[in-house]
């Protein structure tokens, strides 16, 4: 991805980027440094390619194959998220609105899977007790997804929940 950074003396203390035929425009205060410029640039490219990543991935279609194949509900919506910088996934069983990390939308399909089915187990069991287990445990490759995510997320507490929802 081609980069532009343009140094502006009004801006005091904010940086800005947004993509302008096919680059990526990173507007930055003039009194940066080099190693803070190198920094946004960095932030702003990774944040611009989870975005363009998660794009390609038909959630719904996903979700909807998911749910029929382990006897799970459908969601009603299902969508990628930015502000979720502590879970990887997210749902609300009363309406049925299942949110994802865009951090997941390069790891592999089957982890990516494997937190849509825990969070359509959500919509039937809303705690995470046995039940929910069982329903959860459906998906084959669960426990191989949850140890992709804790090595992502370098989590390594043993009561942790991998797929850190809140539901």
């Amino acid at each position: 991805m081609e980069v532009v950074v343009i140094r502006s003396a009004k801006r005091r203390k904010t940086a800005q980027a947004r993509m302008v035929e096919g680059r990526l425009e990173v507007r930055i205060p003039a009194r940066s440094t080099k190693a803070e410029e190198a920094r946004l640039v960095e932030v702003f490219r990774r944040r611009y390619a989870r975005t363009n990543a998660s794009e390609g991935v038909d959630l719904t279609t996903r979700a909807e194959r998911l749910a029929k194949r382990f006897d799970l509900p459908a969601p009603t919506e299902i969508r990628w998220v930015t502000n979720q910088a502590h879970r990887w996934g997210s749902c609300t069983p009363t309406t049925g609105v299942i949110r994802l990390s865009d951090r997941m939308a390069t790891y592999p399909p089957w982890v990516i899977d494997a937190v849509i089915v825990h969070e359509l187990a959500h919509l039937v069991e809303h705690s995470h007790g046995a039940a929910f287990q069982a329903l959860a445990r459906r998906y084959p490759l669960l426990e191989r997804a949850e140890g992709y995510l804790i090595a992502k997320s370098g989590d390594v507490g043993v009561d942790a929940d991998p797929l850190g929802d809140d539901c």
